[in-house]
């Protein structure tokens, strides 16, 4: 496409005012050439821009949130589907009500992982020491429980070296596996799992109990289970203090009994990911 031309009515005028020193001056274009640029490359570049920028914001939002992906950091979100074994895990916690939930897993002999949140160990130390006391395996689960997503990486880091530190002064265990807060990964993270030796975990399935009564948890749940699933529940409410956990309790009460009933095992993290290990 030829560059557009100037009428040359405006060309007398345009060469005194640079003359005179104008510093901007106005430079009109005909009419005709507005519209050679609407129809043709001007009007397609548009929404072929529009269309590219959609694809990059689909791509990071599948990158930071996809339970499948691994584009900020090795992650894993089920294990191997030969077993009938699943891995049940829990987010946010320790809390106030975590005791609940160990009795349960205890009186059926049921290991978990617990994703911990280096905060809430330092304020409930006794209960962060309880989990690991009954051998399931502690998670970092970062320290004060933020949104990754549009943080530096210098952040990211000392949110997961802090919370690392802190599950490995009060209970003896330093995490093998990280998942990130809200299951948000970003640029960082990959860098901060090699310096701290962590894998990161998503999910197979989520039981979205902190708005769900005990009985849409149990459905969403054994809905979605199969083998090697990894089941995400919570027993905190990221930093509150006492939370109200009851539908979790509840929905852990009713679930273990009926997974075991259908023949699944109930392995850590890490017997699923590395049963020979």
């Amino acid at each position: 496409m030829q560059p557009p031309r100037l009428d040359r009515s405006f060309k007398s005028r345009y060469e005194g005012e640079m003359q005179a020193g104008a510093r901007s001056p106005v430079i009109p274009v005909r009419p005709d050439t507005i519209r050679v640029f609407m129809g043709s490359s001007y009007a397609q570049a548009v929404p072929m821009a529009a269309a590219g920028v959609c694809a990059a914001a689909g791509f990071l939002a599948w990158a930071a949130r996809g339970r499948s992906a691994a584009v900020f950091g090795p992650s894993v979100w089920r294990g191997p589907r030969d077993r009938r074994a699943l891995a049940l895990t829990f987010d946010d916690g320790p809390s106030e009500d975590t005791p609940r939930i160990l009795e349960i897993l205890a009186r059926h002999s049921v290991p978990a992982t617990f994703f911990q949140i280096g905060a809430n160990v330092e304020r409930l130390p006794v209960v962060a020491r309880a989990a690991a006391a009954a051998d399931h395996a502690l998670g970092n689960h970062s320290h004060t429980h933020p949104l990754f997503s549009l943080r530096g990486a210098k952040f990211i880091q000392q949110e997961m070296r802090r919370a690392q530190e802190a599950i490995e002064e009060h209970t003896g265990v330093r995490p093998r596996w990280f998942r990130a807060p809200y299951g948000v990964r970003w640029f960082g993270v990959g860098a901060a799992q090699r310096r701290l030796e962590l894998t990161g975990v998503m999910w197979t399935v989520i039981g979205y109990d902190w708005s769900l009564n005990a009985g849409a948890i149990v459905k969403r749940v054994a809905g979605g289970v199969s083998n090697g699933a990894i089941v995400c529940l919570h027993d905190g409410r990221g930093l509150t203090v006492r939370p109200e956990i009851g539908e979790t309790v509840e929905a852990v009460r009713r679930l273990v009994p009926m997974l075991l009933d259908q023949g699944y095992t109930f392995e850590t993290i890490g017997q699923l990911i590395c049963p020979t290990n």
